[in-house]
């Protein structure tokens, strides 16, 4: 270097100096870590997850990041028939391959469940595969009470005494080019001998016109709603409704304090009564709805139909098996179904009430009593609409074995459409099979699956 001499020793140091400073940016610039989602995937060895009782499933665990196994993940898992005790567990370090559980079977219809959590970087994930042992055999364990029908005839009864008093009231930011949309509260019975009042989210299309209706019953929780309006512009009638008696367009805290409040557990309340159990309004309030909507003048006078999801898809069954106008459901992993399962040592539908001994136990008679009045599969056996009937294996919130059980109770033409892997949630492509079916059953009749 010009100007550098061998004897330059101030020189020499700057020059190790850079090069070493140099070599620091480099190394630094080029360091590596890691992260990324982590997988940890269960399967089963049936690509239908389907056996026969006495037939064993082997589960395989794999813990997966970008791609590849995750070697030295800590794994344990623990297997046995769903939401009951487990009866096999057990825990290894991941190599080279994934780890396999061997053996395992049931000896009657049922659903075996392998969980298995895995330990990467210090965060703990989870995953699990649910296999299916003759899930067409299985049958219920909820007592269906000797007056269901002379009970609830009386409930609709008193009902159709209330006039339906509806106030509308548009909702102008809520609607489309295709469709106008509106806030809508209507009498309803109350829990107590006195009224209480319904809403929703009405959708309606704004061209002249007779149309189909179409209710949405909601999933649980205290939450506001906007409407169908999809569906609505389809030529479609919609009304979506809260099933709290509120109204459903208040600011999302006010929810949120309900739901952490007065509407705690309110799957529960009354449970000790039939006539007084948080759900007699609610069943109610879904035939009111339909009051309303077939008094709606663009209504086409024929057509009819009900679907939601979760408790939603628990009231949509309800609905039709209690209102003979409805012509066609659609049930998305229906809850408060043979909810008596735990008591009979196997899973039961949400809200598990049963589940839990001791202190938070609802195991008493009076609420073994009321449950049939109102669980799902009461309701099943007295559905004659067509319906569609959709869920996966592996939902911990609707157990499969008590969506079966109302599923098996059902006489009436239907259709189950499997989403296997899926919990307690639902796929795009389910959305779209549903939304084609309900379109098809109520502009054409067909309900084609």
């Amino acid at each position: 270097m010009k100007g550098l001499r061998p004897s330059d020793n101030g020189g020499m140091r700057r020059l190790r100096f850079l090069a070493l400073a140099l070599s620091a940016i480099g190394s630094a610039a080029f360091a590596q870590d890691r992260t990324g989602a982590v997988q940890v995937r269960v399967r089963t060895d049936h690509a239908d997850w389907l056996y026969t009782p006495g037939q064993p499933v082997r589960f395989t665990i794999g813990v997966y990041r970008d791609g590849h196994l995750a070697r030295g993940a800590q794994v344990s898992w623990r297997a046995g028939p769903e939401m009951v005790a487990h009866t096999v567990e057990g825990s290894a370090t991941l190599g080279d391959a994934e780890i396999a559980v061997d053996g395992r079977t049931m000896n009657e219809g049922g659903f075996l469940r392998c969980i298995a959590t895995a330990v990467v970087d210090g965060k703990t994930y989870r995953g699990l595969a649910t296999a299916a042992f003759a899930p067409e055999t299985i049958r219920p364990t909820v007592d269906d009470p000797a007056d269901f029908d002379v009970f609830w005839q009386g409930v609709k009864d008193r009902l159709a005494k209330l006039p339906i008093d509806a106030k509308v009231t548009p909702l102008p930011d809520y609607g489309s080019a295709k469709s106008a949309c509106s806030h809508v509260n209507a009498q309803n019975i109350g829990t107590s001998p006195g009224a209480s009042r319904l809403y929703g989210i009405l959708c309606e299309p704004r061209a002249e016109g007779k149309y189909p209706a179409l209710l949405y019953v909601p999933g649980a929780g205290v939450r506001p709603y906007r409407g169908a309006l999809e569906m609505a512009d389809r030529g479609i009638i919609t009304l979506q409704i809260g099933i709290h008696g509120i109204p459903v367009t208040m600011e999302p805290g006010v929810y949120d304090s309900l739901g952490a409040g007065a509407l705690s557990s309110y799957s529960t309340h009354g449970l000790d009564h039939r006539d007084r159990y948080y759900f007699k309004r609610v069943y109610a309030g879904c035939v009111r709805a339909n009051d309303f909507l077939v008094s709606r003048p663009a209504w086409n006078g024929r057509d009819l139909a009900v679907t939601g999801g979760s408790q939603g898809g628990a009231l949509s069954i309800v609905t039709a098996g209690l209102d003979p106008r409805v012509k066609g459901l659609a049930a998305l992993y229906p809850a408060l179904s043979d909810t008596t399962g735990y008591l009979k040592n196997r899973a039961g539908g949400w809200p598990h009430m049963f589940r839990a001994t001791g202190a938070e136990s609802h195991r008493s008679a009076e609420k073994t009593a009321t449950i049939g009045y109102y669980d799902v599969v009461n309701f099943a056996r007295r559905v004659k609409a067509p319906g569609l009937y959709t869920w996966g294996f592996n939902d911990e919130t609707c157990p499969p074995t008590s969506m079966y059980s109302a599923y098996n109770s059902i006489a009436a033409p239907k259709r189950l459409l499997l989403a296997l892997e899926t919990g307690h949630n639902n796929v795009p492509e389910q959305i779209e099979r549903i939304n084609r079916w309900l379109e098809s059953l109520l502009k054409s009749g067909k309900g084609e699956y």
